[in-house]
């Protein structure tokens, strides 16, 4: 693979209102906070500076979105192609008739669940344990304490490779388990969300009970990605790994959390391949010892070191 040259590649791609910046560096943009660079980083202003840029951009230019990077892990070869992060032009959150709550995509999931919260809006304290953004939620169905996207969904904007700004319905999602079955070519830039009316006393209460869960049994404080695997039908990701007797596992400073076996966690100068290849023996062990395969839930791109 040729090696990455984001300015080379910069003068490629179309004009943007928004900003563009060459290879740059995606490690502090992630929770991990490892990784390669992106060829080029692309903030676009708001929706419509999205849209012309995909749809001016050659089709043969890789083009990945990512959030907060919460539960992402960038390889350390870099990222080929345009990065799209959004930003500001991605964050109004809005009140709509009938206990909906209109977000942008780049609106972290724990301030949509503070907003509703703000307003007496009830059936989306789940967000707080999420720690990402609702365009993370959109993509990968994400849920937590009892509730998912899917419930609360009612429609989510997106913007497709050619450029073309679509709404989705609930049922155009085809959502399963952690899982869209939406094109992977959509970028979403906003959601729609369905709440009922709350008590506020009772919807900070619920919300207070998911922030003390999860400083007792995460180890939020840390440099991690989150839960690394999906939870297979029937069974837990960590007591699987537990059992295979996998708490604070190593691999250099890459190691499995004694407090939740389902985050690994950087402790402090590891890199993406040491960090996937503590996921791959994970995957390995449990499968060994339990027959159970294991999915990764956190999402990997780039390529490796030396790939580039």
């Amino acid at each position: 693979m040729p090696k990455l040259d984001g300015e080379a590649l910069a003068k490629r791609l179309p004009a943007v209102r928004g900003r563009l910046e060459a290879n740059a560096p995606l490690a502090d943009l992630t929770w991990f906070r490892v990784g390669g660079p992106a060829e080029v980083l692309f903030t676009p202003q708001d929706e419509a500076d999205l849209a012309d840029f995909l749809r001016g951009a050659a089709k043969d230019v890789p083009v990945y979105v990512i959030g907060v990077g919460s539960n992402l892990l960038v390889r350390d070869g870099g990222v080929p192609g345009v990065v799209i992060r959004l930003g500001r032009g991605f964050s109004e959150i809005k009140v709509e008739p009938g206990h909906r709550v209109r977000v942008g995509t780049a609106v972290p999931d724990v301030r949509a669940a503070r907003f509703a919260y703000d307003n007496s809006i009830d059936g989306l304290t789940f967000l707080r344990g999420i720690p990402g953004t609702i365009g993370g939620a959109l993509r990968m169905n994400g849920g937590a304490y009892g509730g998912e996207t899917k419930d609360v969904l009612i429609e989510a904007c997106a913007v497709d490779r050619a450029g073309n700004i679509r709404v989705l319905s609930n049922a155009d999602m085809k959502y399963s388990y952690r899982h869209c079955g939406a094109p992977e070519d959509l970028i979403f830039t906003e959601a729609l969300l369905q709440g009922r009316a709350g008590q506020k006393d009772e919807i900070l209460a619920a919300m207070n009970k998911i922030t003390d869960s999860r400083e007792a049994t995460q180890p939020i404080k840390s440099r991690t990605g989150g839960s690394t695997f999906k939870n297979p039908p029937g069974n837990k990701s960590w007591q699987l790994i537990d059992k295979a007797g996998l708490r604070g596992f190593a691999i250099g400073p890459a190691k499995v959390s004694e407090l939740h076996c389902n985050f690994l966690i950087n402790e402090g100068g590891a890199t993406a391949t040491q960090i996937e290849e503590l996921g791959e023996t994970i995957r390995a062990r449990v499968k060994a010892s339990s027959g159970i395969e294991l999915d990764w839930e956190i999402k990997r791109i780039g390529i490796p070191a030396g790939a580039a």
